[in-house]
């Protein structure tokens, strides 16, 4: 799926809308991630249908108050003929917590320095300052389809692999499974910055999760790694199976499970070169099949993807 099939789509959906939120709450989490709570009557109005659900989350350029984005059905296609300087930046996060009795969203972000327009808001937001957030409209019936944990309920065995942007979405991952009356064997690789970036997570009983510090590490190294030397061609699948190629400089690593193997089902997010060596390893040669993983680039190295 590239990037401008994804805008598409997501700007097709009437299941989506524009909520204008205030920040309410700032949370230091650890030393890389913050957790913003955000506020306003009309959060009343929105739905949360899984873990993972997506949500877009747009900033304001310097000297707004607010982000300004064109409203009606055609707002994508205008917002996209702004020039960059007239744009409001617009970046993919996961909805961590909903409270729609008390109007409030939670939206953790990851803290990497002033190089993009999200990190750099958070750095410097204060209470009140506002965002706009393009979220699942509880008004519509039709589900959003904005969210990719959809475990068969046989599943016996979970695999989670994740560096810190798809954090927010394994722990509440996490803390579904807890929830289950017998939860599935679970097993989660969590890359972080650093070894202060743990985090208490809420997890089924017994739930192995490797945490993974990169301290200086490349992006994804660390998860590659213990990967490759924890999950081997012994273990589940049926010999080495063959795998297209995906160009993630040009199209988006986008692929949905659709099954469970041996009673296995995966899930897969981070840094897109790192997501596809993983996928080269579990389904090339681990023989897992690919429709028992769901495999996400949530960002590219190098490259913006809205």
């Amino acid at each position: 799926m590239s990037a401008a099939t994804q805008g598409d789509w997501m700007a097709a959906q009437q299941t989506y809308r524009l909520f204008d939120v205030a920040l309410k709450q700032r949370t230091v989490l650890s030393p890389s991630l913050i957790r913003m709570v955000f506020a306003a009557p009309d959060v009343a109005n929105m739905k949360t249908e899984g873990p993972d659900q997506r949500i877009k989350v747009f900033f304001p350029l310097p000297g707004q108050a607010a982000p300004e984005v064109p409203q009606g059905e055609d707002w994508y296609a205008r917002y996209r003929a702004l020039p960059d300087t007239e744009r409001a930046p617009m970046r993919t996060y996961t909805l961590r917590a909903l409270r729609p009795d008390a109007g409030e969203v939670d939206v953790d972000f990851v803290l990497h320095g002033p190089t993009g327009p999200a990190s750099r808001w958070a750095m410097q937001a204060r209470v009140g300052d506002r965002v706009g957030l393009l979220a699942p409209d509880a008004q519509v019936e039709a589900s959003s389809e904005g969210y990719e944990w959809k475990p068969p309920a046989q599943v016996k065995r979970v695999l989670l692999v994740a560096d810190d942007t798809a954090l927010p979405a394994v722990a509440g991952i996490l803390e579904a499974l807890a929830q289950w009356p017998q939860p599935p064997e679970v097993q989660a690789f969590l890359e972080v910055e650093h070894e202060a970036d743990v985090l208490p997570l809420q997890a089924p009983h017994g739930a192995q999760l490797f945490w993974l510090a990169r301290e200086g590490a490349a992006h994804g190294q660390r998860l590659q790694d213990a990967v490759r030397a924890r999950i081997g061609p012994s273990g589940i699948g049926g010999g080495e199976q063959p795998l297209a190629e995906i160009d993630i400089d040009q199209d988006i690593l986008w692929e949905q499970a659709s099954a469970e193997q041996d009673g296995l089902y995966a899930w897969v997010a981070g840094e897109a070169g790192a997501v596809m060596a993983i996928r080269r390893h579990l389904v090339k040669t681990c023989g897992i099949d690919r429709r028992a993983i769901t495999f996400m680039g949530y960002w590219r190295h190098g490259k913006v993807l809205d």
